[in-house]
C-alpha cells in the first residue's frame, strides 16, 4: 500500500500548531481553571491521580494532532480549488460528523457536564479548522 500523496511539511506543521494550540487551551490565560472545576478536581489532585509521566501524555498529544493533520491531509486531497475558506469548511465539516457528534454522544452517556464537553469539544472544532487552512492553503 502506498501512502497517499500530502505535503507532509505542512502536516508536522499542522500538528505543532495543533499542540501549542492545546497547551494555550488549556492553560490558565484561557481554560485551565474552568476545566478543572468542572472536572471536580484541584491541580493537586491531577498530579497526584497517577498519571502517566507528563513527556508522555505529552508525546501522545502530540501523535493524536499529527493523526488529525495527515487525516485531514488526506480529505482535502480529494478537493479541487482549495482555499483558506474551503479548507476551515472541511475541517468543520470533519469535527462536526467525527470528533464533535461522537465526542457529544460519549459526553451523553458519560452524563459529564456539557460546559466541559464545550471546553474540550471546542479545542477540536478550532484545531480542525485551524488544520484545514494550513493544509489548504500550504499544498
Amino acid at each position: 500500500m502506498q501512502l497517499p500523496q500530502v505535503n507532509y511539511l505542512a502536516v508536522l506543521v499542522s500538528a505543532v500548531v495543533i499542540f501549542f494550540l492545546g497547551g494555550l487551551w488549556y492553560s490558565k490565560a484561557l481554560f485551565a481553571k474552568k476545566w478543572m472545576a468542572l472536572m471536580g478536581k484541584t491541580e493537586e489532585e491531577i498530579k497526584a491521580a497517577g498519571a502517566p509521566p507528563m513527556g508522555l501524555m505529552l508525546l501522545q498529544g502530540f501523535i493524536s494532532g499529527l493523526l488529525v493533520a495527515w487525516t485531514l491531509a488526506v480529505i482535502l486531497n480529494h478537493f479541487a480549488n482549495l482555499t483558506a475558506l474551503r479548507g476551515a469548511l472541511v475541517g468543520g465539516l470533519c469535527w462536526l460528523g467525527f470528533a464533535g457528534a461522537t465526542s457529544y454522544s460519549t459526553a451523553l452517556f458519560s452524563m459529564q457536564k456539557k460546559q466541559l464537553w464545550v471546553i474540550n469539544t471546542g479545542f477540536n472544532l478550532v484545531s480542525f479548522v485551524i488544520a484545514g487552512v494550513i493544509l489548504a492553503c500550504w499544498r
